[in-house]
């Protein structure tokens, strides 16, 4: 199975958005089925076949997530981001802002999921393959 420290060597490689769909297929040849991403403080929870998952550590001084979910605010920041416009620490603090809660990649069906703090779906993307 896949370590934090595989998932982490295969992460720094990812300097923008851009880098996004790389970034995945990387992980899916390290087993990943899915992740989710926590917007607050950047921890995320991965899974694996049978189950298997793994979760790292806080990866920024915890952000405020709005309670105010704005699609068109997440739909352009993340169109910046995605065009290598913004790292990802600003990613997140703007995605925090737009009243992002988590995101969800599932590398079965190849998508990016943003949810709000209800748990709503507030985008759902296809990953470039």
């Amino acid at each position: 199975m896949f370590t934090l420290e595989q998932i982490k060597t295969a992460h720094a490689k990812v300097k923008s958005g851009a880098d996004f769909p790389s970034y995945i297929k990387e992980l899916i040849t390290l087993g990943l089925t899915q992740y989710t991403q926590f917007v607050s403080d950047g921890h995320t929870v991965y899974w694996g076949a049978n189950n298997y998952s793994i979760q790292s550590d806080a990866k920024y001084p915890a952000f405020t997530i709005s309670n105010e979910a704005d699609k068109e605010k997440l739909k352009i920041d993340l169109k910046i981001h995605q065009q290598g416009g913004t790292n990802y620490l600003t990613f997140c603090e703007q995605a925090a802002e737009a009243g992002v809660e988590t995101w969800t990649v599932n590398m079965g069906k190849m998508t990016c999921t943003y949810y709000d703090k209800n748990g709503n779906e507030m985008l759902a993307e296809a990953i470039p393959e």
